[in-house]
């Protein structure tokens, strides 16, 4: 399902619960003037007024789902990435890494920002974590251990 028509039919659904339109906007990220077009659209034509019309100019020669859908599959290992940037799927499918991220835009995806948990090339990892997670079970007496971002630290003092 597009972004845009999920944005639409949040904004029909929050209509429907009697917030304001004003409140709509804010919810949603849109201006106000877009609710209220979006709602007289949906008042006139039903749930079809909330797709797309059709556009003048050239259709795309890419479908923005396959876009997203390689998107998905992780990197070769040989790149040494654990995700896509624009640029190197832009490469990988043989488009401009402009298509890519109007793609990326249109579906909200955000692989950078992946909720997911990303496995580390570094192939120092294993000793790193046995060390932080060390730290944190067994600390030096009168030691402090801190976290800053990917690396601790620990601090030793006292009395």
């Amino acid at each position: 399902m597009r972004a845009g028509l999920v944005q639409r039919a949040r904004i029909v659904l929050l209509a429907a619960e009697g917030v304001s339109n004003t409140a709509i906007a804010e919810r949603v990220g849109v201006s106000r003037p877009t609710v209220i077009s979006w709602r007289e659209r949906y008042e006139s034509l039903g749930i079809d007024g909330l797709h797309d019309e059709p556009r003048s100019g050239r259709p795309r020669a890419i479908d923005h789902r396959q876009v997203v859908a390689a998107t998905l599959k992780p990197p070769p290992k040989k790149l040494g990435v654990t995700h896509w940037s624009s640029r190197l799927l832009a490469a990988r499918l043989g488009i401009s890494n402009g298509t890519v991220a109007r793609a990326w835009r249109a579906y909200g995806v955000q692989p950078w920002r992946a909720g997911t948990f990303k496995f580390s090339t570094d192939p120092e990892l294993v000793a790193k974590v046995t060390d932080v997670v060390g730290l944190y079970l067994a600390p030096p007496e009168n030691a402090i251990v801190l976290c800053g971002g990917a690396r601790s630290f620990v601090e030793v003092g006292g009395p």
